[in-house]
């Protein structure tokens, strides 16, 4: 992208956008909805990136946020022409993070019930993140009926889920927060 690259094109102005591949279809597609929710998600993690937590953890967030744009671009291409051309997400990028949900968890507290969302702001953030890629999981999912998206894909949003499900236990407590336990009143 050179010095006179501009960010707005015109291209959508009625409402319509390209896929990779060139067809063009509404700004409401489940293909649109399902990579700008990753893209939400990714805008999430460069949040809790950008917060004071230790550097092990923020080179494993910008290894995810480098993922998720495999993703989106992935759920963003209309032709198996053009996925051809594209990166794509590998059985070691779902390996990593279950190793880091692995070493997490080996330093973390038993867990033996719900969490509440909250305690402090990093582990809320990952909360967030969290939900968001729920729903980027659900969404994808969904596109899956119609379009066909590689199965790692998916496996990755839904590993990446628990990952963040752990940072956000590990952030909470590495910062002095506290875990609020749900206990159902029964």
């Amino acid at each position: 992208m050179g010095k006179d690259w501009k960010i707005y094109t015109k291209t959508g102005d009625k409402g319509t956008t390209a896929l990779i591949g060139g067809k063009r279809v509404p700004k409401y597609h489940e293909r649109i909805e399902a990579y700008g929710t990753i893209d939400e998600l990714n805008s999430f993690i460069g949040l809790i990136r950008d917060q004071k937590i230790d550097k092990h953890t923020k080179d494993i967030l910008l290894e995810i946020q480098d993922r998720l744009f495999t993703v989106e671009s992935q759920l963003a291409s209309d032709t198996t022409e053009a996925i051809k051309t594209l990166p794509d997400i590998k059985p070691e990028d779902v390996l990593l993070l279950e190793q880091e949900i692995d070493s997490m968890n080996k330093k973390l507290p038993e867990l033996k019930s719900f969490i509440l969302p909250g305690g402090h702001t990093f582990g809320s953030y990952c909360h967030i993140a969290r939900t968001v890629c729920r729903r980027a999981e659900r969404l994808t999912i969904k596109m899956n009926q119609n379009f066909p998206v590689s199965p790692i894909n998916i496996q990755y949003l839904n590993r990446l889920s628990d990952y963040l499900f752990v940072l956000a236990r590990k952030l909470t407590l590495d910062n002095g927060g506290t875990e609020s336990l749900w206990i159902p009143k029964v």
